[in-house]
């Protein structure tokens, strides 16, 4: 990573403002899931342990540039807290005077929370005055939201314009080494898996991978996109009609470049995909026409874990099938196990995207791969060979 990152500044009694990406669920006030908050510890203790007066801004939700407080990063901060085991100052605003002269108030190694930064519209419009009013904030300014870096927002791209150095904190740095690696340098054989339900949100990755990966595994809804293309019955399985004609492309895209585009064999199907229903197991060559497919079949996966336990370099960015419905978790699962298999052996595994992340969490296998990408958005945009907006705008090195 040619960017700059937090060892190489001087944090001792300075004002260390950091985007951090606290978007974490929460239910009755209390925070559901603290992965993000986790992940963040070792950029905030490194701020703390050097004595720097360490900033935090998130945003939270939707709440549509208006000030909901059903939004407020209150029970973020509380469970920040708890994790440091120590007094997190909750702000009552994210922008202002009175803002201002807190932070400069604060003592060395304490944390100061900002409220919501998308209580204001502007922060979404990367307005350049908001942007100007974050950076009186602090002397330095660190990113540590890869999930947010594919936005040009005002926390993200538009501060580093009035406040230097911009540097990447722990896990930005953590996910773009491990990220670009995979793309840049990678152990052979390298295999793609992508799944989810439709093709159109991977399209530019499978076309940035063709040539660049070993073999690409296909699962999940986009599958029979392709076997539309193919002139194959998909049953009610789910299509997307005004993309079959991609899906061709691709198909030859990948027959004309050096890299093997593998759909899976079989399909577990049923009349409706819900909790409880009775499946069948299917070749994708015989569905009927009341089959939905709502996961990859028995023979797929065996496949797809034989390819994956053989690879170096994994890179996986959407599940199987319906994983939320136990029915329908076969195929998701296996892959997640084979990837597990694949990293004992010494392979090095990225997980991308937030179902693929969600899922391993599910069936608790998350620390059990080298990496699991805390950004769903930015780790697809990634992978299409974009550019992140809040990455470009650091500090060179």
């Amino acid at each position: 990573m040619n960017k700059k990152t937090i060892d190489q500044v001087e944090l001792k009694g300075k004002r260390v403002l950091v985007r951090v990406d606290f978007n974490v669920p929460l239910d009755e006030g209390k925070v559901t899931d603290d992965t993000r908050i986790r992940e963040s510890l070792p950029t905030i203790q490194k701020i703390i342990a050097s004595g720097g007066k360490c900033i935090l801004m998130s945003h939270l939700g939707r709440p549509k540039g208006k000030r909901a407080m059903e939004f407020s990063l209150g029970p973020a901060a509380q469970r920040l807290a708890e994790l440091l085991k120590q007094q997190v100052i909750m702000a009552t605003e994210c922008v202002g005077a009175d803002i201002e002269k807190a932070t400069k108030r604060m003592d060395a190694g304490q944390v100061m929370m900002l409220e919501n930064l998308r209580f204001h519209p502007e922060e979404e419009k990367n307005d350049p005055g908001f942007s100007q009013q974050l950076a009186k904030l602090g002397d330095i300014y660190v990113n540590d939201a890869f999930g947010s870096a594919h936005r040009a927002h005002a926390s993200t791209e538009g501060i580093t314009k009035f406040l230097k150095p911009a540097v990447a904190g722990y896990l930005m740095k953590k996910e773009l080494d491990y990220l670009g690696r995979a793309l840049a340098e990678p152990a052979r054989p390298f295999v793609a898996v992508l799944g989810g339900s439709k093709i159109s949100g991977k399209i530019d990755v499978i076309g940035n991978l063709l040539g660049k990966v070993d073999t690409i595994l296909i699962g999940g809804g986009m599958a029979y996109t392709f076997f539309k293309a193919m002139g194959e019955e998909i049953g009610n399985s789910i299509v997307e009609l005004e993309k079959v004609d991609l899906a061709h492309s691709l198909i030859k895209g990948a027959a004309s470049s050096s890299t093997k585009l593998v759909l899976p064999a079989d399909s577990r199907v049923a009349e409706e995909l819900k909790a409880g229903v009775k499946t069948e197991v299917r070749s994708n060559r015989a569905l009927r026409e009341n089959d939905t497919a709502g996961d990859i079949g028995p023979e797929a996966e065996g496949n797809y874990a034989q390819i994956i336990r053989k690879a170096k370099t994994v890179v996986w960015n959407g599940p199987m099938g319906v994983f939320e419905i136990g029915e329908f978790a076969h195929g998701t699962q296996a892959v997640a196990e084979a990837l597990v298999e694949a990293t004992r052996a010494g392979a090095v595994t990225v997980v991308g995207g937030g179902d693929s992340a969600a899922a391993m969490k599910k069936f608790g296998l998350e620390d059990k791969v080298s990496h699991v990408s805390t950004g769903g958005g930015a780790s697809l945009e990634f992978l299409e060979g974009k550019q992140l907006p809040g990455v470009v705008a650091l500090t060179d090195s």
